[in-house]
C-alpha cells in the first residue's frame, strides 16, 4: 500500500509540476511570441510522413514566409510542388479588424464578455450532440436494415476561442477528462496573464487555415493573394467560416454551406466588439 501511495503521490506531483510549467510558458507569452504550438508540431509530422519528407524530433514550423520541408522546392504562387509549411507572424495591428470581427462572430460571439469558458454554450452543445447521436442511431438502424453504409453524427463543441488556443497551444488532441481538466486550467491562465487582445493575436497567428497553412497572414496570402491587413469583410467571413474544418473547405471552396454561412457572418460583424 505504501508503494502504491508513493506512486500516486509522484503522479500528482508530476501533474502539478507540468501544469506549473505550462502556466510559466503562458505568462512568458505576454511578451514573447510562441515559436509553434503542439498542434502545429503534430501537423508537421503528419504532413512530413504523408508526403515523404523528414521531420526531426523537436522541429517546429518556420516563423515567416514559406519553407519546403524535406528539402523539396516550393513555389511562391502557393502550388503544392513540395512539402510546404505556410506561416508568418504579424502583429495585432496588421490583422484587419474585419477578420477579428468575423472570427469572433463565427467562433465565439461572447469572447469579450466571458472569462474564458462559456458553461451555457457547453451545455447547449452537449444537448445538441445528444440529439444528434440519438438521430444518428435511428438512421444507423435503418441503414443497417437496408445494407447501406452508416454516416457518423456531426458533433459540435462549445469551446471558446481561449479554450481552443489552450488546447492547440500546449495540449494533445486526446479527448479525456484529464485533458479537458488541463484545458480548463490553462484557459483561465491565458485569461489571467494575457488578456483578450493578446489571446486573439496569438490565436489568429497560429490557428490552422488549411493543409500546412497557419495564421491569418498565410491564410490571406493563400486564398486571396493579399495581406491580412487588406482583407475585406466578405473575405474575412469566408476565412472565419473555414475554421472548424479548414482542410475540408480548402478542397471545397464553392461549398453552398461556406457561401451561405459567410453571408450570415458578414451580416453579424457590425455588432461585434473587438478587444
Amino acid at each position: 500500500m505504501r508503494a502504491l501511495a508513493r506512486w500516486i503521490g509522484c503522479l500528482i506531483v508530476a501533474g502539478i509540476a507540468l501544469e506549473l510549467f505550462f502556466i510559466v510558458r503562458i505568462a512568458a507569452m505576454a511578451a514573447i511570441d510562441p515559436q509553434s504550438t503542439t498542434f502545429q508540431r503534430s501537423e508537421m509530422w503528419r504532413i512530413a510522413l504523408r508526403d515523404g519528407g523528414e521531420a526531426e524530433p523537436g522541429d517546429g514550423p518556420p516563423r515567416a514566409g514559406e519553407r519546403p520541408l524535406g528539402g523539396q522546392r516550393a513555389h511562391a504562387s502557393g502550388e503544392r510542388g513540395g512539402l510546404v509549411w505556410r506561416q508568418q507572424w504579424v502583429p495585432y495591428e496588421r490583422i484587419h479588424d474585419n477578420l477579428k470581427r468575423a472570427v469572433i462572430a463565427s467562433e465565439d460571439a461572447a469572447f469579450t464578455d466571458h472569462e474564458g469558458v462559456e458553461w451555457e454554450a457547453i451545455e447547449r452543445a452537449r444537448q445538441r450532440n445528444a440529439k444528434a447521436e440519438e438521430l444518428a442511431a435511428k438512421r444507423a438502424a435503418r441503414a443497417a436494415a437496408r445494407g447501406k453504409p452508416v454516416r457518423p453524427p456531426q458533433l459540435r463543441g462549445g469551446s471558446t476561442i481561449t479554450q481552443q488556443l489552450a488546447k492547440n497551444l500546449l495540449l494533445s488532441g486526446e479527448r479525456t477528462l484529464l485533458r479537458k481538466g488541463q484545458e480548463l486550467v490553462l484557459t483561465y491562465a491565458l485569461e489571467t496573464f494575457l488578456g483578450k487582445r493578446r489571446i486573439l493575436e496569438i490565436y489568429l497567428n497560429s490557428v490552422e487555415w488549411g493543409d500546412g497553412v497557419f495564421g491569418a497572414e498565410a491564410a490571406a496570402q493563400r486564398y486571396f493573394r493579399k495581406s491580412a491587413a487588406q482583407l475585406t469583410a466578405r473575405e474575412a467571413a469566408r476565412l472565419a467560416v473555414m475554421l472548424p474544418s479548414p482542410r475540408f473547405y480548402e478542397q471545397r471552396p464553392n461549398s453552398p454551406y461556406l457561401n451561405g454561412r459567410s453571408a450570415t457572418i458578414t451580416a453579424r460583424m457590425g455588432a461585434v466588439e473587438v478587444p
